[in-house]
């Protein structure tokens, strides 16, 4: 291997910015070939020690083609990549070489390569969160016509009543009743869709035996144990829990400086949407979990507001999840 290169390869759509290290970082090639492999395999050739690609949309797929045909090959951490680049510009040439480079010295920030199926399933998920953002800002419009339109009613909104009232005595304009009946419509097609996406979800991890054991967790359902995961995918890539709940951007964020300690609220990390469901899960376990109700309980005898128990109660909750899910599956599946 004493002629192997070290490879970074700058990611694009169509084409991709190739470079090759040897092991003292002289340049063997840096040059931009296709976006396929068969390109790729013959602009590098043989002589692969390691190769780097940052994480993007499209590259785990390149990454995982590579690594069937015998590559060592990791994903990058975009974010750190640029902290560590030295010079405010910016270039392929640039880019590919110090992915090279960093993979040749050893300070490559890795990111975990999800497998395909673990890759297929956040598709699935991600298609149903993306249908239940537009209910939501359907579901924000109609109420927004409803104040346009000086309407009140003592009822919970979206219950059967409340659609009823809405749709037989609200009082409305001719327009602002024909604009609503058509969100209406557009809200059971949505609907519709949901189902259908989640009947696809279901049949996908029938089998999935890390689903089932989220599902047996209290306060866990289907949406929550599915979201899990696939953006978590493994739970034994996490040696601790706290680096799970940092993934999942539930840790609290230390802004100590000299003689001053201060928490500044959550770290800004992971997926929002992650976050959120944990959080949500957070609120029922609070409520019908006898231990996450007592310390709610606690909490809000402190004076803490509903949100900061929540997001503890998340906090928590994930750290455990971690060494809970090692001796539910073992070995853990993929």
């Amino acid at each position: 291997m004493g002629d192997a290169l070290y490879i970074g390869i700058d990611y694009h759509q169509y084409s991709l910015q190739v470079c090759g290290l040897d092991a003292k970082g002289g340049v063997a090639f840096n040059r931009r070939c296709d976006n396929n492999i068969a390109d790729i395999l013959a602009t590098v050739g043989p002589r692969v020690a390691e190769a780097a690609i940052e994480a993007s949309c499209g590259a785990s797929d390149l990454a995982e083609q590579l690594a069937q045909a015998g590559w060592s090959i990791s994903l990058a951490h975009p974010g750190y990549v640029a902290r560590i680049r030295q010079s405010p510009d910016k270039t392929d040439f640039s880019d590919a070489r110090l992915l090279a480079d960093l993979t040749r010295v050893g300070y490559l920030p890795r990111v975990w390569l999800a497998p395909t199926a673990v890759r297929e399933l956040r598709l699935l998920i991600r298609e149903r969160q993306s249908l239940a953002e537009e209910r939501r800002r359907i579901k924000q419009r109609i109420r927004a016509t409803l104040r346009e339109q000086r309407q009140r009613v003592q009822l919970r909104a979206w219950t059967r009543a409340w659609l009823a009232w809405l749709r037989e005595h609200a009082e409305l304009s001719t327009e602002a009743r024909w604009v609503i009946e058509r969100r209406l419509m557009h809200l059971e097609r949505i609907a519709t869709e949901i189902a259908v996406v989640e009947a696809r979800l279901r049949e996908r991890t029938a089998d999935d035996r890390i689903v089932a054991a989220l599902l047996a967790q209290p306060g866990i359902g289907e949406v929550t144990a599915w979201t899990l995961r696939a953006e978590i995918g493994r739970f034994d890539r996490f040696r601790t829990g706290k680096q799970l709940a940092r993934f999942c951007g539930l840790s609290p964020r230390n802004a100590s400086s000299g003689e001053r300690t201060a928490d500044a609220g959550m770290i800004k990390a992971g997926r929002p949407e992650l976050r959120a469901i944990i959080v949500e899960a957070a609120h029922r376990l609070s409520i019908h979990h006898p231990r996450w109700r007592a310390f709610r309980a606690r909490l809000a005898a402190r004076g803490k507001p509903g949100a900061v128990i929540a997001a503890a109660i998340a906090n928590r909750w994930v750290r455990g999840l971690v060494h809970l899910m090692r001796e539910e599956i073992k070995p853990m599946a993929a």
